[in-house]
């Protein structure tokens, strides 16, 4: 550990040790400002003099986690349905509602696991149409039709802060007719039992390891089933018939060197097929940092 490291952790654990529980008094109101602060430098400070690492696969709980719900519905009257998952231990938000009065055919899958092994479905896009493992899938099939709109929309998101990409999607409607046709998809953890009998644990090294060998990458995220893994993975297909409104955004924000967004809307009658995926290759990647190789 540096001087800087040292003289960083003394100066928060002496401040803490002399029972301050704010720093700085702004109308008679204590504020953590001080705290913040402190804990900024110290972070800025350790990261000039160490290295990044571009975001691996998550390794899936070992207590891993399951969820599903699957209905078919069909009638007349008040529709209000809704989902949410959220996850940080896979870096997942997800969320899907809509509300409305009329007619309705709703035949819908929503399935979720922090093992992606036991979670395995084709998806057209992805994979070339042969089975892949997911941590997040859910198709739809519906139609409606009502003088009251049937309004409603998804977000799907793999939140950087827990170890995604940043990366999300998102649907939003208000018709009075649709038919819709969807899936959406999520994947951000290594295979639960990767194949060779290597540990999820391992896995960082070896993708680090194997670069930019892509056959080697692809054989180290199958499991040992033979079925592939396509971590880090965030996407939408669908197919609409409306009257209405409807529209996507999609958007993928890293700091500093990527902002892309996707943004379509749409109001009147249309027919529309589209598909939304981001990926990540989940090869770390070193990236040097500022000061480098210089004593701290």
């Amino acid at each position: 550990m540096s001087v800087v490291h040292r003289s960083l952790l003394h100066a928060i654990d002496g401040l803490q040790s002399m029972g301050y529980s704010c720093y700085i008094n702004i109308g008679g109101e204590c504020s953590m400002k001080g705290v913040v602060g402190i804990v900024v430098l110290a972070i800025a400070l350790l990261g000039l003099c160490g290295t990044v690492m571009a975001n691996p696969p998550i390794v899936p709980p070992v207590q891993y986690e399951q969820f599903c719900e699957s209905h078919k519905v069909s009638g007349t009257g008040v529709v209000d349905v809704s989902t949410s998952v959220i996850d940080k231990k896979i870096a997942l938000e997800y969320y899907d509602t809509m509300n409305g009065d009329g007619d309705i055919e709703l035949d819908q899958e929503t399935a979720y696991s922090q093992d992606a092994d036991k979670l395995k479905r084709n998806v057209s896009s992805v994979n070339g149409s042969n089975l892949a493992a997911f941590n997040l899938y859910q198709t739809k099939k519906m139609t409606y039709a009502g003088e009251t709109p049937l309004t409603g929309g998804k977000l799907l998101h793999s939140k950087a802060f827990y170890g995604g990409i940043g990366a999300n999607v998102q649907e939003l409607f208000s018709v009075n007719e649709m038919e819709q046709d969807q899936t959406a998809f999520f994947s951000s953890t290594t295979p639960y039992e990767p194949a060779n009998n290597v540990k999820p644990e391992d896995l960082s090294n070896l993708l680090k390891n194997a670069g930019r060998d892509t056959e080697a990458v692809e054989a180290l995220m199958t499991d040992k089933n033979g079925i592939y893994n396509p971590a880090h993975l965030i996407g939408l297909e669908t197919k609409n018939s409306f009257n209405g409104t409807w529209g996507t955004d999609a958007t993928w924000h890293k700091i500093f060197y990527k902002d892309i967004k996707a943004h379509e809307m749409f109001t009147g009658v249309f027919e529309a097929e589209k598909t939304i995926k981001f990926h990540e290759n989940p090869v770390p990647e070193r990236i040097p940092v500022p000061c480098e190789g210089i004593d701290c």
